[in-house]
């Protein structure tokens, strides 16, 4: 089944105890990392100068205690490879120590506790997280609590905010392979502000709200990094009879509420598939059978590039026979469950009786399979067919999972997909994998610094701001206070105000509406700077240049990014056309339209100033040409 075949219903939600919290992760734009001096900017693949090579291992923290997640993740044995580059030093690869706290990063982080009504810390510890998916080549990621004890208010109630953290961004994973997986450091170690909230949350329409509002907190202080990618949420959810899942990397704000609908889908399938298999006394065989000699002639290519040294590995799960296949989520099964839990091990995947045969694998195979194992007719065969050295891992996951499916909802970290639905991660982790961070110092947050910092004005109360101060509608108002180019704004309509050309409504709909325009006809609007935008209004608020012509002139600055504003204009003779000669024009025209004119009357002028400006545009404004074509036909109609 697509995943567009599937609706996912809108459920009783207080009936099953719906309870969602959130963990938003943005990215500070500050000059410099968290704990380093290194540029904080993105760097492409090929600029990478040289790569360098470890295997992660999992350690017991200070109290000696080892955290099931970290176990699990480096269970595959996966090699971990990292592209380093010229902005890269010896803290981002672990070979020096930390610098202290970044304060820019710090500073905006406050504004965020402030705007969220929360209350910082006297004094401020760095702790270790112990992360070894590879994401840091030295095994962990520094957090530090900045606040707690805070609050927003929304439509759908009040939200408590439990924790602010000022944090480490991880190495973004660039490919990986059963071998290895190659990661980037140049996003290693940005500032990262983590806000999580109490599990206040009670419906998926609610997430959205809290999670919108959160969002637009955070880009109040102008301080952080905007664009896809610089912002993600993770979604907690849990329900009656469930348990807790964490969904992380939410990217699309618009799929949250779908992905707290098809987590619920998710759990109630597993809750029914449980009930049922327990009804009639299904069990898991946890012996595991070396088939490797029923597929020694196969002509499955899936097996047999499956690996070199390869292994086929089966277990039985009696009763389970059509259960495997049953789907938990639109377009995946609970076969695609225990298939995750193996590929986190290291190997590429499983097959189970109720897809087979298929791939290659013939019904006599199938049978031949079942025969060796014992199964009966009720029940289902799952194998794994990979290397050797990681096969019999996988399976032993695998047979864990079967039997929590008879038992409970695992507690996991799931990963948001695009289309809504999530896949496996790893366990959910416990407080075992932080320790303090014994190469920084505690700083202080003074109180009275604190209460001296100005809060930010929130995008929304500036909106309304510009409303009423600039006289623009609401519908410009709201894009351009949310727009990255909110500060030119600001700067231009207060360097232009009273000007009676370059107004603050020009200005927007520039921002907001001509700028989207040419993007999407594929030009690079982003390579436009504000000095450029401040050349062009320049001429326009002095009349020089018609503020029609403002489209063509962006055209040509994103064409060429060198071109000087003020010589393009004269170079094309935009503005210098002769007054007389377009009144001429204009009389001309008036005089052949004549029969129109006096059918219309005054309502004529709109269909003839598309003629004049057709021939003039860019070149004489449409305000002046109104005024021009309203006064040549009055005459005429009197």
């Amino acid at each position: 089944m697509s995943h567009e075949a599937k609706t996912i219903p809108d459920y009783d939600y207080e009936a099953l105890g719906l309870m969602v919290g959130l963990e938003i992760h943005q990215q500070v734009d500050s000059p410099t990392k968290l704990h380093c001096r290194c540029p904080n900017i993105y760097r492409e693949p090929e600029e990478s100068t040289h790569e360098i090579k470890r295997y992660l291992r999992p350690k017991a923290n200070n109290l000696g205690m080892m955290d099931r997640a970290v176990v699990e993740q480096t269970q595959a044995n996966r090699q971990s490879r990292y592209m380093v580059f010229d902005t890269t030093c010896l803290g981002d690869i672990d070979e020096a120590g930390p610098a202290p706290v970044n304060p820019e990063a710090l500073k905006t982080t406050l504004e965020v506790s402030k705007l969220l009504h929360m209350i910082p810390v006297d004094r401020a510890h760095t702790m270790r997280k112990i992360i070894v998916d590879g994401s840091g080549p030295g095994g962990f990621q520094r957090t530090t609590f900045i606040a707690g004890n805070g609050w927003i208010e929304t439509v759908s109630g009040k939200c408590r905010i439990n924790s602010l953290c000022l944090e480490e961004e991880s190495a973004p994973k660039m490919e990986e392979t059963d071998e290895y997986t190659v990661f980037s450091l140049d996003r290693l170690g940005i500032p990262l502000i983590e806000i999580a909230t109490e599990p206040d949350i009670r419906t998926p329409e609610q997430t959205f709200e809290v999670a919108s509002y959160l969002g637009m907190a955070l880009r109040s202080t102008l301080g952080v990094k905007r664009g896809i990618g610089t912002i993600r949420q993770d979604v907690n959810v849990s329900i009656k009879n469930g348990t807790r899942v964490e969904m992380k990397g939410v990217q699309a704000l618009s799929m949250i509420g779908e992905i707290v609908k098809r987590e619920i889908f998710r759990q109630l399938a597993l809750i029914e598939i449980k009930e049922e298999l327990n009804a009639k006394g299904a069990s898991v065989d946890t012996t595991l059978y070396d088939v490797t000699d029923v597929f020694a002639e196969t002509k499955s290519k899936v097996i047999i590039n499956s690996a070199k040294n390869r292994q086929i590995i089966a277990i039985r799960l009696k009763g389970f026979d059509g259960y495997i296949g049953r789907e938990v989520q639109p377009g995946r099964r609970l076969g695609t469950e225990l298939s995750e839990k193996a590929k986190a091990v290291g190997v590429s995947g499983l097959f189970h009786t109720d897809e087979l045969p298929n791939y290659g694998i013939t019904a006599e195979e199938v049978e031949a399979l079942r025969k060796a194992v014992g199964a009966e007719a009720d029940d289902a065969v799952i194998m794994i067919s990979g290397r050797a050295e990681v096969v019999k891992r996988a399976m032993e996951s695998v047979v864990s999972r079967a039997e929590q499916v008879l038992i409970e909802i695992p507690q996991e970290t799931r990963y948001a997909q695009p289309d809504g639905n999530t896949s496996y991660m790893r366990p959910l982790p416990g407080a075992a994998r932080m320790y303090p961070e014994t190469d920084l110092p505690t700083f202080v947050i003074s109180r009275q610094e604190y209460r001296d910092l100005a809060a930010p004005e929130l995008l929304t109360d500036k909106s309304k701001r510009y409303m009423k101060e600039y006289g623009i509608n609401e519908e410009f108002a709201d894009k351009i206070a949310f727009s990255k180019y909110m500060k030119l704004f600001e700067k231009l309509a207060e360097k232009y105000k009273g000007n009676e050309t370059a107004t603050p409504i020009l200005l927007a709909r520039t921002f907001t509406g001509v700028l989207p325009e040419l993007k999407r006809e594929g030009l690079d609007v982003d390579s436009i700077t504000d000095i450029k935008f401040e050349e062009m209004f320049d001429l326009i608020a002095d009349g020089t240049l018609p503020k029609d012509a403002s489209r063509n002139i962006l055209v040509i600055v994103c064409n060429d990014s060198c071109c000087c504003i003020a010589e393009t204009v004269e170079k094309l003779g935009i503005g210098s056309v002769d007054r007389k000669e377009i009144e001429e024009y204009i009389d001309s025209v008036v005089a052949d339209k004549k029969d129109f004119i006096a059918e219309k009357g005054p309502a004529a002028v709109g269909p003839l100033m598309g003629i004049v400006m057709e021939k003039y545009r860019g070149k004489i404004g449409g305000k002046e040409v109104s005024a021009l074509l309203k006064e040549k036909i009055d005459k005429m109609t009197k």
